[in-house]
């Protein structure tokens, strides 16, 4: 007799066991969406962004820089040199940090990165930029030998510093209407809470 009742047991034992190691099992069915995590899957060109104000300055300064920047390095010949190595870096450095941020605006890769304040990211370079370019065009206009190549790497140095200038301007309202807008949403919430807390305490007196 006891050994017909063993098995029933196992048998029983076996059943819930492998109900609990279902229902415990990491590897089930389920019926939620699963989202892609590739970061690079919705890259777009974003047409309307080049077509603003902030688009349309900043494909002007990457090339108004890189024409500054050619204009320097056909110069083969200097005494002093500091004034065109110093606009040859700026011009170079100015033409690179734009260019990739213009591309990661365009492309809708900042929202990919949103732990970045990309507004004062923007706001540091195009400051940064201007008070650079028109340094080094100053300097290179002090210290230059009138030749072709010199004369148009200062007046493209200028005009570039005017691009910036307007872009920095710009880019320093866009930064205070956020910050305003941020600080009356927090103040908001606060009021908000302070409201609800206000109707809860008359509920409970009630």
């Amino acid at each position: 007799m006891r050994s017909s009742e063993e098995p029933e047991g196992f048998d029983g034992e076996a059943s819930n066991t492998s109900m609990i190691s279902g229902a415990s099992s990491p590897y089930q069915t389920t019926t939620e969406p699963v989202h892609s995590r590739n970061v690079f899957g919705g890259i777009r060109c974003d047409m309307e962004y080049l077509k603003s104000h902030f688009g349309i300055l900043k494909v002007v300064e990457v090339v108004l820089s890189l024409i500054a920047f050619i204009c320097i390095e056909t110069i083969m010949m200097c005494s002093p040199c500091g004034g065109v190595y110093f606009f040859e870096f700026v011009s170079c450095s100015a033409f690179v940090v734009t260019g990739v941020l213009l591309l990661i605006f365009t492309l809708n890769l900042h929202t990919k990165v949103p732990h970045v304040n990309w507004s004062l990211t923007d706001l540091i370079n195009t400051a940064a930029s201007t008070f650079f370019f028109v340094l080094s065009s100053l300097v290179l206009a002090c210290m230059n030998h009138n030749t072709g190549a010199e004369i148009a790497a200062v007046i493209f140095g200028f005009l570039v510093t005017a691009v910036y200038g307007v872009n920095t301007f710009l880019a320093v309202r866009k930064w205070r209407l956020g910050s305003q807008r941020a600080t009356q949403s927090n103040d908001y919430m606060r009021a908000r809470t302070a409201s609800r807390g206000e109707m809860e305490a008359r509920s409970d007196l009630a």
